[in-house]
């Protein structure tokens, strides 16, 4: 309790160095994020889709994406991300094991991404329940650590001769399309006061360009120092 009342009073504190458009517009945005679902992708070679993915991530209203580092490090193609880097909250994983385990313990269900004989279809997934959409790798789809972890197939339909769609291009298909069937759901899919207050802080501070020296100055004010 007394956390959250600190971090409204730093948050009012360092609104007033930011415009009122600007926290408009903060709060429009973070009523349509959502934590209900989230994306991870595994060891994606090419550079330009993990930002890609991010983009759209941010684009469609998820707040966390998930990024497994086993074999390929990674950066964020800024160009690609048009700054979504800013806005999305990027986990970084050393292995497959180490991200199923994490999300399974914030409650999601694993869902790959990938043809299978048990899959779903994606107009028939079914949302209700918090999931966390895993995505392979441009060669070779999700190794077969994420395929046995997984507690659900979902799958495009596609109606011509190509049997797969670029990773970039099947996440933003899934996550528009999911995205657009929460939003006219009776869920409760919206992010918590708690974390809404915790978005605010981190995109305000990233709006402030002399922010150690406004932070410090605060500590002062507030004998935390």
């Amino acid at each position: 309790m007394k956390e959250n009342i600190a971090k409204r009073e730093y948050l009012a504190y360092l609104e007033e160095f930011i415009t009122e458009n600007r926290k408009e517009k903060f709060l429009k945005v973070l009523e349509q994020r959502t934590n209900h679902f989230t994306i991870a992708i595994e060891d994606v070679f090419q550079l330009h889709n993990t930002s890609a993915v991010m983009r759209s991530c941010e684009v469609f209203g998820i707040q966390n994406l998930h990024v497994v580092e086993e074999k390929y490090g990674k950066s964020i193609d800024k160009e690609i991300a048009m700054g979504a880097q800013k806005w999305v909250d990027v986990n970084r994983y050393g292995s497959n094991l180490e991200c199923v385990r994490a999300l399974k313990e914030k409650g999601y269900q694993i869902i790959a991404t990938t043809p299978h004989e048990n899959d779903c279809l994606l107009d028939d997934f079914d949302i209700s329940k918090p999931s966390a959409i895993f995505f392979g790798t441009e060669r070779d789809g999700l190794s077969e650590e994420i395929m046995k972890e997984a507690d659900g197939f979902l799958k495009i339909p596609m109606a011509g001769f190509t049997e797969s769609l670029n990773i970039s291009v099947s996440a933003a298909i899934i996550i528009q399309n999911i995205m657009s069937r929460l939003r006219k759901s009776d869920l409760d899919w919206k992010l918590s006061d708690e974390e809404m207050i915790s978005r605010r802080l981190d995109w305000t501070k990233n709006s402030i360009k002399d922010i150690k020296r406004i932070e410090q100055r605060y500590k002062e004010i507030n004998n935390l120092v």
